[in-house]
């Protein structure tokens, strides 16, 4: 959709709604709903405003402290949404609706150094300095329940019913019970301008994957934000609730893979080469740059607490940094063929931001391909067995101490951007080091 077929369908009416949206720091939507023809006649000359406290709060929207770009000491002021109209399309699961993503910058005209979008934009254009275009793809499990949103919070979130009572795994009988809704998912994206693939069902009771077609980096993370946030309102609207939480239960967590490949100004594959595995020379140092940074950037791929109990052996969750040719067991597993080739990392979980993670993603390439690393031989086998290789952290704390301490991440991001994010991670250990949870209430209530 271009600005003039939005204003078509503003005069003729057929859209009365503009969603003015930015990504936050936990990957959310977040912006305003303006009237058609307010949004034409004087956001799209301009700009719009909204309060910059929304990339310095909690995930209950807490105002925390700690945050250098928004306090209570600066008075909570305003950041600038300006739309990039090359992400405007319609929202077919809302009546009468269009969306357009914002990108963020200060009221004196300066890219705000915090937002996901600006961070990955800083990457790219890194790349782009060495002639080199990023893209990806990411896959995003969720699991699905019976209930609504509302009694799954009337229930505390728990004795929710799953959509599936068994493993429905590749199961086309299992996925046929909630097809009616897994359709209207895909064919309602594929109405806001992202290219459904496949549905299937995944391990865990309920849980499923509908996977869309690679992009560029940037559209790819904006395609990710716009299907997260549609699928949960198209779930809400049939009356049930869907998670994408990295570990909902005891079983098989969420997955979010990322495929992620580099093209050179002529279009085609910089991996692909005569050497192991059939990697160039820069495919290799793109490998060595992300299993040499895995570790510090962790709080970009784990970002919340819970992201870290995915990590269990035999999960199909990473627990060994190795890389594999399509090997399940590693972090890095290469995947595809010819110029379809690329790297798959299986750290991240259905949590991830995206623009945090694809922005790490390349930092790390780019440390591999700056500093010339050589890649370590191929894993084969099970990874899940390998005593010596370096281990996905453990807890959120361990990834946090890795972040702030980690010269990587300060030279390929900025000590303001360390900070901020390092900050997020302090308030939500902070906030669940405080919190009595259901296990201890189980565990001492009555025998302690």
């Amino acid at each position: 959709m271009d600005l003039e077929d939005l204003d078509v369908a503003v005069t003729n009416g057929s859209i009365d709604t503009v969603l003015l949206a930015l990504a936050d720091m936990q990957g959310r939507l977040q912006g305003k709903r303006l009237h058609g023809r307010y949004f034409m006649d004087e956001v799209v000359s301009g700009a719009s405003e909204g309060c910059n406290y929304l990339l310095a709060v909690d995930v209950d929207m807490n105002t925390v402290d700690g945050y250098a770009m928004s306090s209570w000491n600066s008075g909570y002021g305003d950041f600038v949404m300006k739309p990039d109209f090359t992400t405007l399309r319609p929202v077919p699961w809302q009546p009468g609706t269009a969306m357009v993503l914002a990108d963020l910058e200060t009221t004196d005209g300066q890219p705000v150094y915090a937002s996901p979008r600006q961070i990955l934009r800083r990457q790219l254009d890194r790349l782009a300095g060495r002639g080199l275009t990023a893209y990806a793809g990411t896959e995003l499990e969720f699991v699905l329940y019976k209930d609504s949103y509302e009694q799954a919070w009337d229930k505390n979130y728990r004795d929710l019913t799953p959509a599936n009572q068994y493993n429905v795994d590749y199961s086309l009988l299992g996925t046929a019970r909630v097809e009616p809704l897994l359709r209207r998912i895909r064919n309602e994206m594929a109405g806001a301008g992202l290219t459904p693939e496949s549905a299937k069902g995944e391990c865990n009771y309920g849980q499923h994957e509908i996977a869309f077609r690679y992009a560029e980096a940037l559209a790819a993370a904006d395609n990710h934000v716009i299907y997260k946030n549609g699928a949960k309102e198209i779930a809400a609207q049939e009356g049930m609730a869907l998670t994408f939480m990295a570990k909902p239960n005891e079983r098989e967590g969420n997955s979010c893979h990322i495929h992620f490949s580099l093209r050179g100004e002529d279009g085609r594959s910089a991996m692909l080469g005569d050497g192991p595995a059939h990697l160039s020379v820069l495919g290799q140092q793109v490998l060595a740059g992300l299993l040499a940074t895995m570790r510090e950037f962790s709080l970009l791929f784990a970002p919340n607490i819970n992201s870290y109990k995915r990590y269990q052996h035999g999960s199909f969750a990473p627990t060994a940094l190795r890389w594999g040719v399509d090997n399940r067991t590693c972090a890095l597993r290469i995947a595809g063929h010819g110029q379809g080739m690329r790297v798959e990392n299986r750290v991240p979980g259905g949590d991830v931001n995206p623009y945090l993670a694809i922005a790490a993603l390349i930092a790390g390439a780019l440390h591999g391909i700056e500093n010339e690393l050589v890649l370590e031989d191929e894993f084969a086998g099970n990874a899940y067995g390998d005593s010596t290789a370096p281990r996905v952290p453990a807890t959120l704390r361990e990834a946090l101490e890795l972040w702030q301490a980690g010269p990587v991440a300060a030279a390929a991001f900025g000590g303001d951007v360390v900070a901020h994010y390092a900050n997020m991670a302090k308030v939500e250990l902070s906030a669940f080091d405080a919190a009595v949870t259901d296990w201890e209430l189980r565990r001492g209530f009555e025998r302690l």
